[in-house]
């Protein structure tokens, strides 16, 4: 895998492997609606995706702003009270991060998350100082699959898309990346390589965690 100038990140269950944590706040906030389980079609139509976008999908109707706004933070609190305590970056993001500074190449989050959930799972797992540039899926008009964060995520950085690498850790945001013109990683803690494939989002490299990554795909960064 060739160098490149930017290095973009997705944050849930890319730079901290915590994708069961936030499948048990939405398993309990579910019940607490009286709607089925999520299965493994639905987390594929809904991980990466901003809440706005999954919301309508799961109680299968429009939601008002009012409505949107209050399951949001009903169930991002529930996976602040869940992950509390509980999270630690993905095996590698440090050495990977100290490699990427060493060599000046800036770093950005482009994530679905909301806005209090960032500080949250940055602060819990060490990092915040770590991560200077964040781009949110609601700041932008359109969501993951489409190409919109990753674009304001390289803009950011001032590094054209097609000299940026993108890790994700879902189909949809892989698919949104790749949309972007950006090199792509799949990093499978909630996805198989057969999976992104399966769902037309096959990557140019997949990684169990960065320290993969860095044996393998990433040598690039270790080279003098």
């Amino acid at each position: 895998m060739a160098a490149f100038d930017g290095v973009v990140f997705d944050l849930d269950g890319t730079i901290v492997g915590n994708m069961e944590i936030h499948a048990a706040a939405f398993q309990e906030f579910l019940r607490r609606h009286g709607l089925p389980p999520l299965d493994a079609a639905m987390r594929a139509r809904i991980d990466g995706k901003r809440n706005r976008d999954i919301f309508p999908l799961v109680f299968g109707r429009d939601l008002t702003p009012e409505d949107q706004q209050r399951y949001s933070h009903e169930k991002e609190s529930l996976y602040r009270d869940l992950s509390r305590g509980k999270l630690e970056p993905l095996r590698g993001l440090d050495p990977l991060l100290s490699l990427l500074e060493a060599r000046r190449i800036p770093v950005v989050i482009a994530t679905s998350s909301p806005e209090d959930n960032i500080p949250h799972t940055l602060n819990e797992i060490g990092l915040v100082h770590r991560f200077p540039h964040v781009v949110r899926s609601d700041s932008v008009p359109r969501g993951k699959p489409y190409p919109d964060v990753f674009l304001a995520a390289a803009a950011v950085i001032g590094v054209a898309p097609e000299r940026c690498l993108a890790f994700e850790d879902a189909p949809l945001g892989l698919l949104a990346a790749r949309a972007a013109g950006m090199t792509c990683v799949a990093v499978t803690t909630s996805f198989s390589a057969d999976a992104f494939a399966a769902h037309g989002a096959p990557p140019d490299a997949a990684v169990a965690d960065f320290e993969a990554y860095l044996a393998g795909p990433g040598r690039w960064l270790a080279a003098t």
